[in-house]
């Protein structure tokens, strides 16, 4: 982050207090915390059970209010409309609808970011190809495992390509092979300029994939850095070679004792870790082409994941307008009777929303004489008589 770069999200004093019936102070979930989380880092919120990190994560996301203490995100308050449409979240707990398939289900949440069609469609089967549940996709998801369920609440909280993601707990429940892609998952959208609030109680996932943490307890900020900093051993001193022999090992230890008083604390071979050696096994097992009916190995991150803001529209109406080339005399010919037809039928509309006059009032003698009702019979015998008059002339003629 830039020194003039405002940080993403950034608290003061933040403090929550959940009080009983007789509003009384009953837990302090949080208290006076100060936290900075700056543009394009991935940050860990870590703590035991109780420490506060789920509930400063719902106060940053607007579901919460705190009681004391400001929040600012993207240097706005948490509950401002604008700022959670920049926001993608995976919960502790995936509340997914269990009659809804993936494809469905990530659907649905592209509707809710107003996405068009075409759009969601190529983001979803991008998303399932990158979790791994090309293959499941029309599973429903009250079928799946929990760790599944875990990938495709991944995959929802970044259908809205978003600028910060917060995880919590992203890789509770998932086997090894998971939790590895998910770890990748978090580096490469890390490198694509991406800002992430992780909160998790697995400290060797935090320890591969976090640039700073902040560590919790009973709700108060007990250590805060740069996570290589605070795991550096100032005290020690350590050296990796080639296999030596033991004789090469005594020269050392007597080389170092002698002239600077030194001693070598243990002398042994590096051992790789249980989860490079498990994940050598597997892809052994993937080559052999055996079947699983879990997910599969995850694909590629999408590309429309940390990709360029779209223009202003306003500008890009402008631009096209400026490259357009002007009308041909044809088309002006073409154009003008449709102008006229057009003038003229607003003309008529005019003319008729106009509101009418209202009528002149009439005075005694204006008013016309309604003639008194005429008898029903007598008007029947005027009219035969009528009719007969004029059948006798014709005779007569």
């Amino acid at each position: 982050m830039k020194p003039t770069e405002m940080p993403v999200v950034q608290t003061a004093g933040l403090t929550k207090v959940f009080k009983d019936f007789w509003r009384r102070d009953r837990v302090i979930a949080v208290d006076s915390l100060n936290l900075e989380v700056r543009r394009g880092e991935v940050f860990g919120l870590l703590g035991p059970n109780g420490s506060g990190k789920s509930t400063t994560i719902k106060m940053l996301l607007g579901l919460l209010y705190p009681t004391r203490g400001r929040i600012s995100v993207f240097g706005k308050p948490p509950t401002d409309v604008a700022v959670k449409a920049r926001i993608g979240f995976l919960p502790e707990e995936s509340f997914l609808y269990r009659f809804l398939n993936a494809r469905e289900t990530l659907d649905l949440y592209g509707r809710l970011f107003e996405q068009h069609t075409r759009q969601r469609r190529e983001r979803i089967e991008k998303l399932l190809d990158m979790v791994g549940l090309t293959a499941e996709a029309t599973r429903r998801i009250g079928e799946y495992s929990k760790g599944m369920a875990r990938r495709i609440g991944l995959a929802q909280a970044l259908i809205n390509d978003p600028e910060f993601l917060i995880l919590d707990e992203p890789t509770a429940g998932l086997d090894p092979i998971g939790i590895r892609q998910i770890k990748d998952v978090i580096r490469e959208l890390s490198r694509k300029g991406k800002t992430i609030l992780l909160s998790s109680h697995l400290l060797a996932d935090v320890e591969d994939v976090c640039d700073r943490i902040t560590i919790l307890y009973g709700g108060r900020e007990r250590s805060t850095g740069d996570i290589t900093d605070l795991l550096s051993r100032e005290d020690r001193t350590q050296f990796i070679t080639d296999k030596l022999t033991p004789e090469t090992v005594d020269t050392v230890r007597t080389l170092l004792h002698e002239s600077a008083g030194k001693n070598i604390l243990s002398v042994g071979a590096p051992s790789d870790r249980l989860e490079t050696y498990f994940m050598q096994t597997i892809e052994k097992a993937e080559k052999t082409n055996a079947r699983s009916s879990g997910a599969r190995r995850s694909g590629a991150l999408p590309d429309f994941l940390g990709a360029t803001a779209p223009p202003n529209v306003i500008e890009h109406l402008v631009s096209e307008a400026d490259r357009k080339p002007p009308p041909s005399t044809a088309e002006l010919l073409e154009i003008r009777p449709r102008q006229e037809a057009r003038s003229k039928s607003e003309a008529v509309i005019e003319h008729l929303t106009q509101p009418k006059p209202a009528p002149p009032e009439r005075t005694e003698a204006q008013t016309p004489v309604v003639p008194e009702k005429q008898d029903a019979s007598e008007a029947d015998r005027s009219i035969i008589d009528a009719l007969m008059q004029k059948k006798k002339d014709a005779d007569d003629g």
